[in-house]
């Protein structure tokens, strides 16, 4: 799996939230449908979400996994 549709991404913000609620700190790391995604790229999944909303006045259709930093590693 490298995306995640909108139905997914909502699911695993949720979970998220409600686990920072109940805990007082975020999951190191999230499974959604047997992928898991580490903290770092789920930060930074939500940053490029908001930043996209913020930009396009939508929700993005589809939400990549993984974060930037590993794209410009060469």
């Amino acid at each position: 799996m490298k995306r995640l549709t909108l139905k997914q991404y909502r699911t695993m913000v949720s979970y998220i939230l409600d686990y920072k609620e109940s805990n007082g700190k975020m999951p190191e790391y999230v499974i959604v449908e047997k992928c898991k995604i580490l903290k770092k790229d789920y930060i930074d999944m939500m940053e490029r979400v908001n930043k996209f909303i913020l930009e396009m006045g939508r929700n993005p259709r589809t939400v990549d996994i993984g974060s930037t930093e590993n794209l410009f590693n060469y």
